[in-house]
């Protein structure tokens, strides 16, 4: 029986219920956040924190919860539901109001919800036992604050939902221009003649955990050459690897893309490097 928290009491999931009138069913009005734990050893758990705390921010939630007061709760949910290999799902909506209007109701308390999931094992450098990702490709429709990682995510279900019908696993996402902004719920990266390179940060992608301590473990512990650079579909086209990166992937080597192979078709030497650095130093943060 997996175990949930919602507004300061752990109780068994299904049991958990909120208001219709919560802004987070009615508008998706809300900020979230999914840290993994492997036994009980949060990843990015600090980082996650300041994201989530800016979302908030960004949204004009508030919410007086101490760091201290997270991890508790997080080390509570990891325990409570057998400190495997969990995703701890972190939800913050703006409340129940007593009517449904656009603006910002007062006086009206913060939702938190949380609960934990399976996750697989934490993936290995292993080129003979890692998931490999086969993507789609899409113009990017959704709004221009997509560095909030709002629980508003309609867009972001319908590009993904793109892939699965192509019977892939993710959907690659550019702009009007046809440049490279992430994927639909990863971000990306290109590999080209040993060079790594990743879309610069702003509103048009989400600032990924993930992303951001592989671009830190490689420019500290590596000799590998890595760019944060606008990035043209041609060159993801035309790309000898190509990578998906999130909190539960880690780093996703992708070998089909549109349904032609990426570079030979068969992950690459780069990815492995990155992978067995990132697994090291991964615990840094």
């Amino acid at each position: 029986m997996s175990i949930a928290f919602l507004n300061d009491i752990f109780l068994p999931l299904e049991q958990a219920k909120i208001s219709p009138l919560d802004r987070g069913f009615l508008f998706g009005d809300g900020i979230y956040e999914v840290v993994p734990s492997y036994a009980g050893k949060l990843l990015g758990f600090n980082a996650h924190l300041d994201r989530m705390k800016d979302g908030l921010k960004g949204i004009s939630i508030q919410l007086n919860w101490s760091r201290e007061k997270w991890k508790s709760v997080c080390d509570e949910l990891c325990i409570q539901n057998g400190n495997g290999n969990l995703g701890l799902y972190l939800q913050v909506s703006r409340g129940a109001d007593n009517k449904r209007y656009h603006a910002f109701p007062e006086n009206v308390d913060p939702t938190v919800f949380c609960f934990a999931f399976e996750i697989g094992a934490s993936p290995s450098a292993d080129k003979s036992s890692a998931k490999t990702f086969s993507v789609s490709t899409e113009e990017d429709l959704r709004w221009q604050r997509c560095h909030i990682k709002s629980t508003a995510l309609l867009g972001n279900v319908l590009h993904f939902q793109h892939g699965y019908d192509n019977g892939d696993d993710e959907t690659i996402l550019y702009n009007d221009k046809h440049e490279l902004t992430e994927a639909a719920a990863c971000n990306v990266f290109i590999v080209k003649n040993c060079v790594i390179s990743t879309p610069p940060l702003d509103n048009q992608l989400l600032p990924g955990i993930t992303r951001n301590l592989l671009v830190d473990i490689l420019q500290k512990h590596s000799n590998l050459e890595i760019q944060e650079r606008i990035v043209h579909m041609d060159e993801v086209n035309n790309a000898d690897e190509i990578w998906i990166t999130s909190s539960t992937k880690e780093i996703g080597p992708v070998i089909k893309i549109d349904g032609r192979p990426v570079g030979n078709g068969m992950i690459g030497d780069i990815w492995v490097e990155a992978q067995k650095l990132f697994t090291q130093h991964k615990y840094d943060y």
